[in-house]
């Protein structure tokens, strides 16, 4: 089945107001860039961003836009406040945060991987080792202290472990260096990060491709996401812009 679309807006046209979208990179490594800026354009609102490791501080620029367009309900990631000493304090997401405008839940990295693949393998809940003991137990890091509740703990073989729930977004927006038509993808190096997880937990995943070749192509050993994951995909050009975190 042929998954392309012809424009990046036409992948992100059905995306609805409250929508969670998973957003994958490694700061800037990875970054689905057009397809973030598609939303923009759309005006969608009152969006939950789950993350993996600070994907939105990589991109500032469409960060700050989406909070100046009032874009954003929540934002899940392992990264979280004051960027820099200098000018944390200054950066409108933070602000939002501290305002209560926007709400923010933090977890360990690796939690959060495992939140995805879980999501992905049909695992409603798991326990980890990560956090016990810490202010990961006593609630999830937010500023809507409504939320704040203890977590749910097990002694298993004498270890004390913390249950945590799956993740599974409405979609994915994944960047991969390579894809065929049928929607099969390979990552370049670090850029793979969360992609590939994200994209078994999302409903409906959508893939923006800076190379596309024909069906058949792709040797199988080097697929890193199948196509029975990815519901669409777009041709992008290769990101050209200046690594810089503010």
């Amino acid at each position: 089945m042929d998954k392309l679309v012809p424009t990046i807006d036409e992948a992100v046209a059905d995306i609805q107001d409250g929508a969670v979208i998973a957003i994958p990179g490694f700061f800037t490594c990875g970054v689905p860039r057009a397809l973030l800026q598609a939303l923009i354009r759309k005006g969608t609102r009152h969006l939950t961003l789950a993350c993996g490791c600070g994907p939105l501080v990589g991109a500032t620029d469409l960060l700050r836009a989406m909070v100046k367009n009032n874009q954003i309900n929540k934002v899940i990631d392992s990264y979280g406040l004051s960027r820099s000493a200098s000018k944390g304090l200054q950066d409108p997401f933070e602000q939002a945060v501290r305002a209560g405008k926007i709400e923010l839940e933090i977890y360990p990295m690796g939690t959060m991987a495992e939140k995805y693949r879980a999501g992905g393998a049909g695992i409603p809940a798991f326990y980890t080792p990560t956090g016990v003991g810490s202010v990961v137990e006593e609630s999830i890091v937010t500023n809507i202290e409504a939320n704040k509740k203890p977590k749910e703990t097990r002694i298993i073989n004498g270890q004390k472990y913390v249950l945590e729930y799956a993740l599974q977004p409405d979609y994915a927006f994944v960047h991969a260096f390579c894809g065929d038509r049928e929607g099969n993808l390979r990552y370049a190096k670090t850029a793979r990060n969360f992609n590939h997880v994200m994209a078994t937990a999302a409903k409906i995943t959508i893939a923006e491709v800076e190379n596309l070749v024909e069906a058949g192509k792709l040797d199988g050993n080097d697929v890193q996401t199948p196509g029975v994951y990815v519901k669409r995909m777009v041709k992008v050009p290769r990101p050209q812009f200046d690594i810089k975190i503010e």
